[in-house]
């Protein structure tokens, strides 16, 4: 029970953590936006597409090249990510080594004897902090919220497919432990772990800010419920259940089987409040510019005050001018002699 516990108590706040950070990030940052054009359904299969050969390609590295790879990727991202956040390309560039880093030395710590707590806990941040931007950047650039149910939707048999026909999913995980710039996040302490994939993460983030781009707090919150019991309950709780059934406890269990039908019931039941709402109108609500909400919390900027028009000094004293004498008014009429 305490197993299950720890693997309930840390799946719920990483799966919550990433919808929720994912739409501050969307409420304060203005990503930069690629022309794309309009998001379709076939972005959506070229996203599958990319899910689908990406753990190929990992599989085929050698050695240490998953890490290098997977050190690269992060490093990328969170450039892109975070570069309307931290504006000074070199603080940004230094930041991001520093956190790179930092994931690096908890990771020799951990393989030199130290308590892996402080690994997971650092790479889980690094990996989070991708996801949140990642979500963002596809939404932002024109991913709707009809477009990311159909996507966990596919995820949900992708997960399915390479979970139990074509076991990939294991190989990955089992490629990638021992080594650093995991894309997992998660918690270790002692004999108790829980891990939740960045792909996972990503799914939650991705649901949850194109929820509150379409239909403000309404969509966030119902999206929020959807996380909560289809990405992080029913994920954590079903290895009982199994356990209960077959009596084997299976040790990986593929989270969008769950949540991708979740996601896709909450959009349907979101639709049902009307058109969602396109990137176009909320840039174009003067609460949701950059400049306005400074405002509100700075208060507006001072008047700019125009100078004074320059006067022009008055002529010098001189001589008195001569005046001409004034004409006598013209007399109409008859003039009348005495």
């Amino acid at each position: 029970m305490s197993r299950t516990a720890f693997l309930v108590l840390v799946t719920f706040c990483f799966a919550l953590a990433a919808p929720l950070a994912a739409a501050a990030y969307f409420r304060w940052v203005r990503a930069a936006r690629p022309a794309v054009g309009v998001f379709g359904t076939g972005d959506v299969f070229v996203m599958m597409g990319f899910v689908v050969v990406l753990p190929f390609a990992y599989l085929a590295l050698p050695g240490w090249g998953l890490p290098t790879v997977l050190g690269l990727v992060f490093a990328g991202g969170l450039s892109v990510g975070y570069e309307r956040v931290v504006t000074h390309r070199w603080l940004r560039r230094g930041l991001i080594l520093g956190l790179l880093g930092a994931d690096l030395a908890a990771w020799a710590a951990w393989r030199a004897g130290a308590a892996p707590l402080w690994f997971t806990a650092v790479n889980s941040v690094v990996v989070l902090l991708i996801a949140v931007s990642a979500a963002n950047l596809s939404a932002q650039g024109g991913l709707r919220l009809r477009h990311a149910a159909w996507f966990t939707l596919g995820l949900a048999v992708y997960d399915l497919t390479f979970a139990t026909a074509i076991p990939i999913t294991q190989k990955l995980a089992a490629a990638i432990q021992g080594y650093p710039f995991a894309p997992s996040a998660g918690l270790r302490v002692g004999d108790l772990g829980a891990v939740i994939g960045m792909g996972d993460l990503l799914a939650y983030a991705l649901f949850g800010v194109t929820a509150y781009k379409a239909y403000g707090r309404t969509g966030l919150r119902v999206a929020l419920v959807v996380v909560a019991a289809f990405g992080a309950l029913a994920p954590a709780l079903s290895p009982l259940v199994i356990e209960a059934v077959t009596g084997h406890r299976p040790s990986l269990i593929p989270a969008q089987v769950f949540f991708g039908p979740g996601a896709f019931l909450g959009y349907l039941l979101l639709r049902r409040l009307g058109p969602e709402r396109r990137m176009a109108e909320i840039l174009g609500n003067p609460v949701n510019r950059p400049a306005d909400r400074r405002a509100r919390w700075l208060g507006p900027p001072a008047p700019s005050v125009a100078p004074a028009p320059a006067v022009a000094p008055a002529p010098a004293a001189g001589p008195a001018a001569s005046v001409a004498p004034a004409r006598p008014a013209e007399v109409r009429g008859p003039v009348r002699l005495s």
